[in-house]
C-alpha cells in the first residue's frame, strides 16, 4: 500500500485542473511562428511544480507529495506578476538561492520573486489561492531603444551566496550582467566580438561577422576553481572563479573567468581554445548550444543545430602546442586549456524510415535549435529538447575516464580499451515530429524532479499541455558505493573467476542489451485531419517492427546463448568443485586423525615438562639455602622484620600509658563522687548519644585488644 500511494501523484498529475486550464486557454493563444520554437515553461522546487501560463501571465503550482493524498488532489495556488512581462517567455529559470524566477523571452527578462511559507504544509502565504508575487523587468530600457536586438540566452550566475545577478547575451555579440539592485544598468559588460576594435563595428560588419559564423550563440558557466595561473597573482587564496565557456556559431569556444569577491570581475576572453584531434571543418558549424558537466575534469557538451553532439574533456594543453594554436592569449606563455573530442554523437531528430524493402533510410536536410538540460539527480548525463522531442545522453565512460586520469603511468594502455569499447548511452524518448512533412509540435516543458521520496521521474509538457510522465533508465545512474560489510577483507576468500574480468557477468549482459536506437513515445502533431497519410504510417510501422527486431529480439537472443553458455560453464565448474570437496573431506578426516595424535603427544610432553620444571624449582631452593650470604630478598625480609618489632614495642608502650591514664581517671572519679549519689535524668536524645559513643569507644577498644593479641600470636611472645 506505501508503495501505491507513494506512485498515486504519477496517475494524478496527467489530469490535474492545472493542465485543465492551460488546455482551455490553448485556443486564445497567438498562433505566431513562436510556437515552433520549444520552450520550457515548468520548473520543480523541492516537490513542488511550477507550470506558466503565457495567456493569463500567471503561474500555477501544486505539490505533488500531496498528490499522493486524496485531500490535496486538486489543490493548487495562483502566483500572479505586479507587472507582468509583455513579452512572450520561452524560458524559465530559477536562481540558485531559489527565492527569485527569472522569466525569459528573446524581448526581455523579467524576475520574479517567489512570497514566502508558512502554516502546516508549508504554502505560500498559508496556502492562499491568489497571490501577488513582486516582478521586476531587467534591462527593459535597453531592449525598448534596441528594436534590432534580440536575447539569445540568458542564465543566472551560479554563486549561492553573493547577490544574484542575471547573465544576458544579446545578438550584438554583447554579454551584460545585471544585478536586481540595479536591474536597468549592467554591473559589467563583456564583449565577445571577434573583430579588433569593437567600437568601429557597424551592422553591415555584423551582418558580414554572422555570414561567417563569428557570433556569439550560447554560453555556460562551470564549476568553481581556485584561481587560474595567469590570475593567481592578481587575487587572494580564498577567491573563487567560474570559468565561463562561449561558444559561436561557426564552433569555436572562448573562454573568461569571471569572480563576485569584491564585487563583480572579469577577465579577458582568450581563444579559440584549440580542439584535439584537430579536424578541417573544425568539428562543423551551425553550433547552437553548450552545457558544461560538473565533473573533474570538466566536460564540455557543444550541439549543433543538425544534432551532432560533441563530448570534449578540458584539461590543460602542452605549452609548445597552446603557444602556436592560440594568439589571442595574453604574451602566450600561460596555460591554454584545450578541448579533447572524446567522442561524437548523432541525434535522430525526425525517424529515418525506409521507402522499401531493400532500400536505404531517406537522409532528410532538418535542423533545429538543440537546447542541452542538466540532470540533477545525475551528473554523467544530460537531455536535449528541440523541435522534433526529446532525447536522453548518459556518459557512462565518464567513471572509466576519472579513474584512468588517476591511474599511474602504467595503465595509460587503457584508455584505447575505453575509447574503442565504451559510448554514451543516447535514449529517443519522445518524438513530436516523427517524418520531416509532419507538423511541428515541440515540447512547452520539460524538467527532472528533484525530490527522491516521489522517484527518479522526467515530465515532459507537450504543445497541447499533455503532462507525460517518464521513469528514468537506471542503467545510466552511478553505481551505489559497496557496503562495509561486502568489500572483502584480506583474510578473506574470493572466487578466482572474479579476477579474471574487471565487469561482472550482469554488466556483461547489460552490454550485450545496450541499444544503439530506441523507438520513442510518438506524439501525433496537429490536428486529426492533418495526421500523416497511411503510406508514411506504414513507414513507420516498418520502423519501429526493425528497431523492435534488431535491438530487442536479436539483442535478447544473443543475451539467452550468452546465458547458457554461461550456465554450461558454470554447470562443469560445479561438478569439478563437488569432485574436489570430496578429496578435502576425505584429507580433512585424516588431518583430523593426524592433529589428534599430535594432541596426545602435547599433552604427554606438557607434563613431562612440568615434572622436569618443578625438580628444577626444589634444586634450585636447596642451592639457595646452602650459600653462605643472604640474598636481597631475605635481607628485604630481615629490615621488615625488624620494622614491624620496633613497631610492637612502641604499640606496648602506647598500651601501657593508655592502662595507666584509665586507672588515674577510676581513682579521680571515685574521689569526685559524693557519698549520697544523685540520679541524673537524661532524655531519651541524650541516652542515645551516650549509648553511641560508649559504643564506639567500646568497639576500639576491643579491635585494639585483638590486634595486640594477634601481634602476641604471631610473634609468640
Amino acid at each position: 500500500m506505501a508503495a501505491f500511494g507513494a506512485e498515486q501523484w504519477l496517475n494524478e498529475l496527467p489530469n490535474h485542473i492545472i493542465f485543465q486550464k492551460l488546455r482551455e486557454n490553448l485556443d486564445s493563444e497567438d498562433r505566431s511562428s513562436e510556437r515552433d520554437v520549444v520552450k520550457n515553461l515548468t520548473f520543480c522546487l523541492g516537490g513542488d511544480l511550477f507550470v506558466w501560463d503565457d495567456t493569463d501571465r500567471v503561474f500555477y503550482t501544486t505539490n505533488l507529495r500531496q498528490l499522493n493524498s486524496e485531500s490535496g488532489s486538486g489543490n493548487h495556488q495562483t502566483l500572479m506578476c505586479i507587472n507582468p512581462p509583455r513579452f512572450a517567455v520561452c524560458q524559465l529559470l530559477l536562481s540558485p538561492t531559489q527565492q527569485h524566477v527569472a522569466l525569459v523571452g528573446q524581448r526581455g527578462v523579467s524576475v520574479l520573486e517567489l512570497p514566502q511559507r508558512w502554516g502546516k504544509r508549508s504554502e505560500f502565504e498559508g496556502g492562499r489561492s491568489d497571490i501577488s508575487c513582486k516582478t521586476t523587468p531587467v534591462a527593459e530600457r535597453f531592449f525598448t531603444s534596441s528594436p534590432s536586438v534580440s536575447l539569445r540566452q540568458a542564465a543566472w550566475y551560479p554563486s549561492e551566496t553573493d547577490e544574484p545577478h542575471l547573465v544576458l547575451l544579446t545578438s550584438d555579440n554583447t554579454i551584460r550582467f545585471y544585478g536586481l539592485k540595479s536591474p536597468q544598468t549592467p554591473a559589467r559588460l563583456l564583449s565577445v566580438s571577434q573583430s579588433e576594435d569593437d567600437s568601429s563595428v557597424r551592422l553591415p560588419a555584423r551582418s558580414y561577422a554572422a555570414s561567417l559564423g563569428e557570433i556569439a550563440v550560447a554560453f555556460d558557466f562551470g564549476p568553481a576553481s581556485s584561481a587560474p595561473r595567469q590570475l593567481a597573482a592578481q587575487s587572494s587564496k580564498d577567491q573563487l572563479f567560474y570559468p565561463l565557456y562561449i561558444l559561436y556559431e561557426n564552433g569555436e569556444t572562448y573562454l573568461t573567468y569571471t569572480s563576485q569577491f569584491n564585487g563583480l570581475s572579469l577577465s579577458k576572453p582568450v581563444g579559440p581554445l584549440p580542439m584535439y584531434p584537430a579536424a578541417e571543418d573544425n568539428y562543423g558549424y551551425d553550433a547552437c548550444a553548450i552545457l558544461c558537466l560538473p565533473c573533474v575534469p570538466s566536460i564540455l557538451v557543444i550541439a549543433t543545430e543538425t544534432g551532432t553532439l560533441y563530448h570534449c574533456v578540458v584539461l590543460e594543453s602542452e605549452e609548445e602546442e597552446e603557444t602556436r594554436a592560440v594568439e589571442k592569449w595574453i604574451r602566450g606563455t600561460e596555460a591554454v586549456p584545450a578541448l579533447y573530442v572524446f567522442e561524437c554523437v548523432e541525434l535522430e531528430l525526425t525517424l529515418k524510415v525506409a521507402t522499401g524493402e531493400d532500400e536505404e533510410p531517406q537522409e532528410f536536410d532538418f535542423t533545429c535549435p538543440i537546447r542541452l538540460h542538466r540532470d540533477t539527480l545525475c551528473q554523467h548525463r544530460y537531455h536535449c529538447t528541440h523541435e522534433a522531442g526529446v532525447h536522453s545522453v548518459g556518459l557512462i565512460w565518464v567513471n572509466k575516464l576519472q579513474k584512468f586520469l588517476r591511474s599511474d603511468e602504467e595503465d595509460k594502455d587503457s584508455l584505447q580499451e575505453l575509447a574503442a569499447e565504451k559510448r554514451c548511452i543516447v535514449e529517443h524518448i519522445l518524438c513530436t515530429r516523427p517524418l520531416l512533412t509532419s507538423q511541428s509540435a515541440p515540447v512547452r516543458g520539460f524538467l527532472i524532479v528533484s525530490d527522491l521520496s516521489l522517484g527518479a521521474t522526467m515530465i515532459c509538457i507537450t504543445s497541447t499541455y499533455e503532462c507525460i510522465l517518464l521513469p528514468l533508465l537506471s542503467s545510466i545512474r552511478p553505481p551505489s558505493p559497496p557496503l562495509l560489510c561486502s568489500r572483502p577483507g584480506a583474510g578473506s576468500a574470493s572466487s578466482p573467476l572474479r579476477g579474471l574480468a574487471d565487469d561482472s557477468f550482469e554488466q556483461h549482459i547489460r552490454n550485450i542489451l545496450a541499444r544503439s536506437s530506441t523507438n520513442p513515445l510518438v506524439l501525433k502533431a496537429g490536428d486529426k485531419d492533418t495526421s500523416p497519410p497511411p503510406p508514411e504510417c506504414l513507414q513507420l510501422l516498418s520502423r519501429a517492427t526493425q528497431v523492435f527486431r534488431e535491438e530487442y529480439i536479436l539483442k535478447q537472443d544473443m543475451a539467452r546463448e550468452e546465458m547458457q553458455r554461461r550456465v554450461k560453464l558454470l554447470t562443469g565448474q560445479k561438478n569439478k568443485q563437488l569432485d574436489e570437496m570430496v578429496l578435502c573431506r576425505e584429507e580433512r578426516k585424516s588431518l583430523r586423525e593426524a592433529a589428534e595424535r599430535l594432541a596426545d603427544k602435547y599433552e604427554d610432553a606438557k607434563y613431562r615438562q612440568e615434572t622436569i620444571m618443578k625438580r628444577v624449582k626444589k634444586v634450585l631452593g636447596s642451592l639457595q639455602t646452602q650459600l653462605p650470604i643472604l640474598s636481597n630478598s631475605e635481607k628485604d625480609m630481615k629490615k621488615e622484620l625488624q620494622t614491624i618489632n620496633d613497631q610492637l614495642k612502641h604499640m606496648d608502650n602506647c598500651i601501657k600509658q593508655v592502662n595507666m591514664k584509665m586507672e588515674y581517671q577510676k581513682t579521680q572519679v571515685d574521689k569526685d563522687v559524693p557519698s549520697a549519689r544523685t540520679t541524673v535524668s537524661l532524655n531519651a536524645q541524650q541516652k542515645k548519644v551516650v549509648q553511641d559513643v560508649l559504643k564506639e569507644q567500646g568497639q576500639q577498644i576491643g579491635d585494639m585488644m585483638k590486634l595486640i593479641k594477634d601481634i602476641k600470636n604471631h610473634f609468640s611472645f
